[in-house]
């Protein structure tokens, strides 16, 4: 049985402060927990109800797991692991493709565009510290566990785009095709806040401003979206002749 202050401890883990004391985030869910421990991804605390047939090192009642979960239908299954915040090293927006957010606080967005890095195999994603935190349990769970696959730093943009070797490359309504970039191996794609866009800092530092060509009336693209349509083209592979 858990006790009260087990309890309190864990349901302290939505709040960022409370990560930030304890070092620690949650995972929930069976494929998300299932695909950490065959990633071999450190969780040093495993809870789990009867219905998981999985390792844990806690049993808990669906009762229990009902009172700990941030889910609004729990899983049978809640691990937890130590945060990592790996700072961006000098010279790590040179070589390969990174995606940078610049402000994006809606943590579904951010979850999804850790996914996007995933399937498009890029080398990092940085975010602004104005983000929404990735250790947040909504930013994980929008991740599908590609969390445990994406290098992410949390980094000072405007001071990192700054000291970038590779061509930067910002999302702007009024920016050129993206259609007409050639695909390439090194670059910074900056995507902005879902309600103001680039920051001015950041966007005094980019170096091309690219746009996906609008056919309709839509006023915007969901940053996700946009994002994913960029990290297409610039990985497309050469035209067959």
């Amino acid at each position: 049985m858990l006790t009260k202050s087990e309890i309190q401890r864990l349901r302290s883990l939505r709040e960022k402060k409370h990560r930030e004391a304890l070092g620690l985030f949650l995972i929930e869910g069976e494929k998300g927990v299932a695909d950490l421990l065959a990633a071999g991804f450190p969780l040093g605390e495993i809870y789990a109800t009867p219905d998981w047939k999985g390792p844990r090192t806690r049993e808990v009642s669906p009762a229990e797991m009902e009172r700990i979960s941030q889910l609004p239908t729990p899983s049978p299954v809640l691990g937890l692991g130590a945060i990592s915040r790996p700072p961006l090293p000098a010279g790590g927006l040179d070589r390969g493709l990174t995606l940078a957010l610049d402000g994006v606080q809606d943590p579904g967005n951010v979850g999804t565009l850790l996914r996007i890095a995933d399937w498009f195999a890029l080398d990092r994603v940085v975010l602004s510290p104005d983000c929404a935190d990735p250790f947040s349990p909504k930013v994980i769970h929008a991740s599908m566990g590609s969390f445990s696959r994406v290098t992410v730093h949390t980094a000072n943009l405007p001071a990192a785009l700054a000291a970038a070797k590779a061509p930067v490359f910002g999302c702007d309504l009024e920016g050129v095709d993206v259609h007409r970039l050639a695909p390439m191996q090194d670059a910074v794609i900056v995507v902005g806040s879902e309600g103001g866009g680039l920051s001015d800092g950041v966007r005094a530092l980019v170096t091309t401003r690219i746009t996906i060509p609008r056919h309709g009336k839509a006023e915007s693209l969901n940053v996700a979206i946009a994002a994913a349509i960029i990290c297409d083209n610039l990985r497309r592979p050469p035209a067959v002749p």
